[in-house]
């Protein structure tokens, strides 16, 4: 038999039918389990949760951060751009500003409220009802512009690539896939899928490194990092991908990401995600009620350190594969075979490296990491997404209806979504590669996020209706931005008329400066309505004081350990950067 085979043979599939069939039977278990386990337990402790350790919190983070973007869209983008994006990824640093700063305050208002607080729950305490309701209107139309669209577009990608199938059968395969998963699975389904996944999406991806590598090199590692830098460092026009920052005018990359700034504005994407976005922070708030203020932060602290050493592995297991691939690409003889400037199928890279380099039989067991992947993070949405629509909406409109009548709802309103970014994904095969279009939608959406947040929990000038005003218009602009990006090819496209000409600066300014500019304008924005609106109340204002005892709780949460660790994730960032600066 040829093991080392490049394409997908007998032994793939029968070891990717039986693991299919054995993740099946791990996900029915588990489920059976939960729900032995949840007989004659009350809501509280199923609301509250346990409080996991820390070292739980921290691959927890990893789990949810490590989606579909990344199988596809950041192995492309290494391919097309080499290191040019690795300042999203390369953010353990950022997740440690959540556990050190943000959980003191979301743990002071989960004191006042008496229950795990949400995101829509600290807008709507802090500044208006409105405000919450926003963020949920916000987050449906982010999961059209990025969820399904993006990640059934990965799947059709991905299939593809690596098993042949038509693109448009994988991305709606994965669809109805993960609608079935869903009904039958549930939350517990999508956490078992996620266990599963994990140390597969990390073995599998460090052999396809390890293994592109010594190809590349003849038979050493070393030599092929060796070629695949002197590769990556002659492409675009002898400028190279293997700079983080493009400081030249003249060098092709400088028009997407200009000189330092590049920074600054993957900065404010990070700050938005690691420290605000739900998705991230329900994994650092868990606990028993009535649990010692000291032990929940110093968990969730200790928790956000560990993702901060996990979150440094996505750029050795995705990103750079993709150099990887570009630089085999151009190697005479090899069989990695790739346009480069083609960005369908730079999106294709990572897929082609699983076929072309593993050896046979590890393809299949690789390729149920993915699957496991892929459905998780579709099914991880559907649930979420029939859950904020039910319960933010339709419950206090409809109220008093049956269970079964609001899971039906919820179903139907997850549907509607779907289609939505069914309908928007053949607009955004048009935006350019697949990473960059999604940190390009959410350089439009963190502005507003970032602003509000922050002045909602450092300023207590900011008054409730500012912090409408800065959610909702800031969101609104970044919507308009958008709508422009389509119409002028993302500003690159000549517009004829006045009124092209008259708002230029709107809609051909760099994403990234655009995103700059934006979040000082809604900063300056709510501090002026901020002057003429009523100020926040004294229970708005109590939540986010500090009192003695609590600063002495936080101080008491932490010790020289903590110090030691949180500076070891700076320093290896650090490093990356002078590495490849």
């Amino acid at each position: 038999m040829n093991w080392t085979s490049t394409e997908f043979i007998w032994i793939d599939w029968a070891v990717l039918a039986l693991g299919i069939v054995g993740v099946v039977w791990a996900v029915w278990r588990a489920i059976v389990k939960d729900k032995q386990a949840q007989k004659g337990e009350d809501s509280s402790a199923y609301l509250f949760g346990k409080g996991e350790p820390w070292y739980v919190i921290g691959m927890a983070i990893f789990a949810a951060n490590i989606g579909s973007e990344h199988l596809v869209g950041l192995a492309g983008t290494g391919a097309k751009s080499g290191v040019g994006m690795a300042h999203w990824e390369m953010q353990g640093w950022m997740i440690l500003i959540l556990g050190w700063l943000f959980v003191p305050f979301y743990q002071l208002l989960i004191n006042k409220m008496g229950k795990i607080i949400t995101m829509p729950d600290f807008l709507k305490f802090r500044y208006t009802q409105r405000t919450g309701s926003w963020l949920s209107i916000i987050t449906l139309i982010a999961y059209v512009l990025t969820k399904v669209s993006v990640t059934a577009f990965t799947g059709g990608i991905f299939f593809e690539y690596l098993l042949g199938l038509p693109f448009w059968w994988g991305a709606l395969g994965l669809i109805f896939i993960t609608a079935i998963f869903t009904v039958f699975g549930g939350m517990k389904g999508v956490m078992t899928l996620s266990a599963i996944q994990t140390p597969i999406l990390i073995i599998g991806s460090f052999l396809v490194l390890f293994l592109g590598l010594n190809m590349l090199g003849d038979g050493s590692i070393s030599e092929g990092w060796s070629q695949m830098m002197a590769v990556c460092n002659a492409a675009h026009d002898g400028f190279g991908t293997t700079h983080m920052f493009h400081t030249d005018p003249a060098d092709p990359m400088y028009p997407q990401f200009p000189g330092y700034v590049v920074f600054l504005g993957a900065s404010i994407i990070g700050f938005w995600y690691w420290c605000t976005d739900q998705h991230i922070v329900q994994r650092v708030l868990g606990q028993t009620k009535g649990e010692d203020n000291r032990k929940v932060m110093a968990r969730a602290r200790r928790g956000t350190i560990a993702a901060g050493y996990f979150k440094l592995l996505p750029v050795f297991m995705f990103l750079i594969p993709g150099m990887v691939a570009f630089a085999l690409s151009q190697k005479t003889g090899s069989n990695i075979v790739m346009d480069i400037t083609n960005t369908h199928d730079t999106d294709g890279a990572f897929a082609m490296m699983v076929k072309n380099i593993l050896p046979a039989g590890v393809k299949g067991i690789v390729t149920i990491g993915f699957i496991c992947a892929l459905v998780a993070s579709l099914a991880a949405f559907f649930n979420s997404c029939a859950t904020l629509f039910t319960e933010d909406f339709y419950k206090p409109m409809k109220k008093g209806m049956s269970e079964s009548h609001y899971v039906m709802v919820g179903r139907i309103a997850t549907v509607v979504v779907v289609l939505l970014g069914l309908a928007w994904m053949p607009i955004m095969m048009n935006m350019g590669n697949l990473y960059s279009y999604l940190q390009d939608i959410q350089s439009l959406i963190a502005p507003a996020m970032v602003a509000v947040f922050t002045l909602g929990i450092f300023s207590k000038r900011i008054t409730p209706k500012a912090g409408e005003w800065g959610l909702i218009g800031g969101f609104l602009i970044g919507m308009l931005r958008l709508l422009t990006n389509v119409f002028t090819d993302s500003g690159k496209a000549v517009m004829d008329g006045a009124f092209w000409e008259y708002t230029s600066w709107f809609w051909q300014t760099n994403w990234l400066i655009f995103e700059v500019w934006l979040l000082v304008f809604i900063v300056i924005m709510m501090y002026v309505v901020s002057m003429f609106t009523a100020k926040p109340t004294s229970e708005q204002i109590a939540a986010i004081t500090f009192t003695g005892d609590y600063k002495k709780a936080i101080r008491e949460s932490w010790n020289m350990w903590d110090v030691i660790a949180t500076l070891g994730v700076v320093v290896l960032c650090a490093l990356f950067y002078s590495y490849f600066w």
